[in-house]
């Protein structure tokens, strides 16, 4: 069974930073793709950043360009989502998912139906 497991989220204050993980058990893709979602009260689910098992290639939202950093550890099974320069737009629950196949990182690849996610985890920014 394909398991998701986010950590890392917080309440911090804005220009902060955090670290959010993901951490995959019962996976034995070779080709898939990596995102990270949230969803703000009241607001729907959005696609921030993605990345390619592929050629690591990656994608991110306009509105997290410059601060948001998505990575893998492949050999580790864990993925990551490095937030710079929190604002308090960014409060959210995070999610990441995981959709199987070769995918690019490219903004098409956050529209897909993904396969497997996670919990979610809390980010909190306090003005």
């Amino acid at each position: 069974e394909v398991q998701l497991v986010e950590s890392g989220g917080g309440l911090v204050q804005a220009g902060g930073s955090l670290r959010l993980s993901c951490a995959v058990s019962g996976f034995t893709f070779s080709d898939y793709g990596i995102a990270w979602f949230r969803q703000a009260p009241g607001k729907e689910r959005e696609g921030v950043a993605c990345i390619s098992s592929d050629d690591g290639s990656t994608y991110y939202i306009d509105s997290v360009k410059g601060r948001f950093t998505i990575s893998s550890d492949n050999a580790k099974k864990t993925f990551y989502l490095q937030i710079n320069s929190l604002k308090p737009e960014d409060t959210a629950v995070y999610y990441c998912a995981v959709v199987i196949g070769w995918v690019l990182g490219t903004r098409e690849t956050l529209e897909y139906k993904y396969d497997y996610w996670g919990q979610g985890t809390q980010v909190t920014v306090s003005s």
